[in-house]
Order: structure tokens, then sequence, then C-alpha cells
């Protein structure tokens, strides 16, 4: 098993409103990936970050294996997400992916 974990800190031009908007698209669109690609464990975005935080939210997935982790970067339906909803809104992402 595979843990893929993305953390990031959303562009500082967006409002606070802005960001809520955004941080509630990244979560429906990337929970809604469930069950659509092949190896996907879980996945889960938190975007409820304490005052204490410099990243605005975090993706935590689970995946079978490094293959599945792969396949999941390049399925068509992480990518139109990705495309659509995360990455306009991004100005630094960190990712961490490690053995389980």
């Amino acid at each position: 098993m595979v843990k893929h974990v993305i953390l990031w800190q959303l562009k500082d031009e967006l409002s606070d409103t802005e960001k809520a908007a955004v941080k509630a698209g990244i979560k429906e669109g990337l929970e809604g990936l469930a069950g659509q690609i092949p190896g996907l464990v879980d996945i889960r975005v938190n975007i409820n970050a304490l005052p204490s935080s410099n990243a605005d939210l975090m993706l935590d997935t689970t995946f079978e294996s490094a293959e599945a982790l792969k396949g999941y970067s390049t399925h068509p339906a992480h990518v139109a997400v990705a495309n659509s909803k995360v990455r306009p809104y991004y100005k630094n992402r960190v990712c961490l992916d490690y053995e389980i």
C-alpha cells in the first residue's frame, strides 16, 4: 500500500470567500474520484485547517501500489479535476508519497 499526501497553499489574491469556494470545489472534485480509479483505496480532502497551519488544504490518499498511484496521476478523471479545480488556484504544492 502507498500513501499519497499533498498540501496546497492557495493563491494570495483569492479572497477568503473565494478560497472557501475553491476548497469546497477541490474536495468535491477529488473525493468524487472514489470508485473511478483502479487501485485507489481511499481519498479524503481536509479543508478545515486550524489557524496555526501554513497550508490551506490537504489531500490524503491510499493506493494499492506505487503502480496504482502512477496510474492515478495520468487517469483522465483525475487530470480533469486537477486541471479545472486545483491547478488554477494554488501557489504552492508539497507532496509526500510513502509505503505503508
